[in-house]
């Protein structure tokens, strides 16, 4: 699956050791165009950890596609399936037995979630903008462009005698989107603007004399919403209906939205969302276009700012950049690696802020009510891979949302614990939503994988180690980590071929198959067992359970060197050096696990390594096959190992998404102290890579 975010999680690897200095201005960082987009994928993305919207940048007819992070379709409820723990036994029989068909049968019927299926999120909706009085075809000087150190999106252009620009931010401070509209001549501003819905069930409304309602409900589901549109002009007048409002004759405009539903957690949706957006505009109505501005780019650059990376001294090419990316593949560009990287840190930025809901699959940013794989939080690398760049990047606190999510599964996942496995603590497989589902869901041959809770506590132990507070470590990590591993200590069983604690049912993703003791359960299991007895010493409590842990730990099945040189994907020798499969499932050891080093484990040098991480993916000579996240998985791989001659050489092969991933000679990397963590992520960057 693909997510924008994830490109950036090796260079990190280098901002986790520099050094630290003051804080400065940045080099322009900006993603700029020639032309208008002209599908959604080619828009300019703002959010403010909330809402969320995409600007086209077009000349006499504008979109800007919008979101909000909690319009999903579904209701609150529970999704574990009564008594399905009493066919665990047999699942475990027919598995040991190699009878794997009937095993996923009998699962598929008996022991998924109920429904089959999670929730989808959800488009918001449209602002469409109509210009009468401009010529697209006359229009000259066009640019649009997303300035990464300011969050602001600009279109600009010439149409007649008259300049146009548009500027778009998403504020957090605000809590809104806002949009100004100006031109170089007075009076020569016209335009009309209407609102539309993703929604079928929906109506529009002029009220309050300079505002315009959208309210909604989601057809498949309990989430209520609104829209809300102020519209000021100066110089000239606003004219409403029930749905639109035409502005004529004036020389800037400035426009405000707000949007809001009833969701108030993933078992509450009795807020008023008309009541949400009153308060919201009463906040904004009397400040000015500077003010809002001004109170955007303070609130972004005091996180973008914390952190440059700067690959090489070359001055970047003037050429818009998709024409750039293009070039980058004949032309060494390594300021582009660069970009991309603080591409990154924004998009984390504008999609995950304390209050709101994490970055799903696609941050905060949705057309479509059927997007893929619903939108959904998919937690067996993709939700991880969001926030990989959190904690060395500075930016530990928009990790919250993350946190909050995993309070909630942790309360939801008992009831999975106890119905599908007889199991004390909680437990989340590999896909959850707005509703904190946490059972197995689609399918038995790749739905029944039990340890994405247990990789997602791998961030509050990171939390914990960057940012070193005690009162984290006691009030929000221990108590989720403690629950996950409780789990793990009833979910374990005996191996009748080693005698070895091995995980299952369970399954390799992306591999998928049902199967006991697949290899990357262990890896994150143990690493989750190694955070809790650390926790545990620090805090100085639960000294029975760490020795339990620490004895059922030594058991679970090691990691196994195959015949062919390579690390085992099963418990079974029966990897195949011809299957192309992209996904390195069982390299989580390796990263984002520390069980594997070139020192710590001699066995695993970092040649084999590297031969394992070509295997895994179909490679050739070192060239990556995989695309998206298991192209990049592989990069970060290779890179923990220092291995940069097969990283230099894959960097040619790699997907165009891959290759800011890849060794760079020569680099400077600034993390600025405006946090506490910046000090200590550098010492723990220093020893784990």
């Amino acid at each position: 699956m693909r997510h924008t975010t994830h490109p950036i999680a090796l260079l990190l690897l280098l901002a986790a050791s520099a050094p630290v200095h003051a804080q400065s201005a940045p080099k322009p960082l900006s993603l700029w165009y020639d032309a208008p987009a002209t599908q959604w994928v080619e828009a300019v993305p703002v959010g403010n950890g909330r809402m969320g919207a995409m600007v086209f940048g077009g000349i006499a007819r504008e979109r800007i596609q919008f979101n909000e992070s909690t319009i999903w379709t579904g209701a609150p409820r529970d999704y574990a399936r009564p008594g399905a723990h009493r066919h665990l036994a047999r699942l475990r029989e027919l598995l040991y037995a190699g009878r794997q068909a009937e095993a996923e049968a009998l699962a598929q019927v008996q022991f998924m979630g109920a429904p089959l299926r999670q929730r989808a999120y959800q488009a918001f909706g449209d602002l469409r903008i109509e210009l009468p009085d401009v010529d697209s075809t006359s229009a000259a000087g066009y640019r649009r462009e997303l300035d990464l150190d300011s969050a602001v999106a600009t279109t600009r252009y010439r149409a007649g005698e008259v300049t146009y620009v548009r500027q778009v931010i998403a504020s957090h401070p605000d809590n809104v989107i806002a949009m100004r509209l100006t031109t170089d001549r007075p009076g020569s501003l016209s335009f009309v603007i209407t609102p539309t819905s993703a929604h079928r069930w929906h109506m529009r409304k002029a009220i309050g004399g300079d505002q315009l309602s959208l309210r909604g409900i989601v057809e498949d589901g309990v989430i209520q919403f609104e829209a809300r549109l102020l519209v000021r002009a100066e110089g000239g007048r606003v004219v409403y209906t029930d749905s639109s409002a035409t502005v004529s004759g004036a020389t800037s405009a400035t426009l405000v939205l707000a949007g809001a539903t009833n969701f108030v957690s993933y078992a509450d949706v009795s807020a008023d969302p008309i009541a949400r957006n009153d308060s919201t505009l009463a906040r904004v109505r009397g400040r000015s276009w500077g003010a809002l501005l001004a109170a955007h780019v303070a609130d972004h650059r005091a996180l973008f700012r914390r952190v440059e990376l700067e690959l090489g001294a070359a001055d970047a090419p003037s050429v818009p950049t998709d024409r750039r990316v293009l070039r980058s593949k004949s032309s060494p560009d390594p300021q582009l690696a660069a970009l991309l990287f603080h591409y990154g840190r924004y998009l984390l930025i504008a999609s995950s802020r304390p209050g709101g809901q994490p970055a799903n699959l696609q941050g905060v940013w949705n057309d479509t009510n059927t997007p893929p794989w619903d939108s959904k939080y998919t937690v067996n690398i993709n939700t991880e891979m969001n926030y990989w760049l959190a904690e060395p990047g500075n930016l530990a606190e928009l990790s919250e949302p993350l946190f909050h999510l995993l309070r909630d599964v942790a309360e939801t996942g008992r009831s999975t614990a106890r119905e599908h496995y007889a199991a004390q603590g909680w437990v989340l497989h590999h896909n959850t939503d707005l509703w904190r589902g946490a059972a197995p869901i689609n399918n038995s041959n790749h739905g029944i994988w039990p340890t994405g809770g247990a990789w997602l506590t791998q961030h509050l132990a990171w939390h914990w180690e960057y940012g070193g507070s005690r009162a984290f470590l006691r009030d929000t990590a221990y108590p989720i980590m403690r629950g996950a591993a409780l789990f793990f200590l009833d979910q374990l069983t005996v191996d009748p071929r080693s005698g070895r604690l091995i995980s299952g049912p369970s399954n390799s993703p992306e591999h998928g198959g049902l199967v006991m003791g697949p290899t990357m359960d262990h890896m994150i299991i143990r690493d989750l067992f190694d955070n809790v007895i650390r926790a545990s010493e620090t805090l100085g409590v639960d000294a029975p359970l760490r020795a339990r842990l620490a004895a059922a730990r030594a058991r679970i099945a090691p990691n196994r060197v195959g015949r062919l040189g390579q690390l085992q994907e099963w418990l079974e020798d029966r990897d195949d050096s011809t299957n192309e499969h992209r996904h390195v499932s069982h390299l989580w050891g390796l990263h984002p696990g520390r069980e594997i080093t070139p020192r710590g484990t001699p066995r695993c040098s970092t040649r084999r390594a590297a031969r394992w991480c070509s295997a895994a993916t179909g490679a050739r000579d070192g060239r990556w096959r995989g695309r998206s996240t298991s192209g990049r998985g592989c990069a970060t791989a290779t890179a923990r190992i220092d291995c940069c001659r097969t990283c230099s050489r894959s960097r040619e092969a790699a997907p165009r998404s891959s290759r800011a991933a890849a060794c760079t000679p020569t680099c400077s990397t600034r993390i600025h102290p405006s946090r506490s963590t910046a000090t200590s992520a550098r010492r723990r960057g220093s020893s784990r890579c």
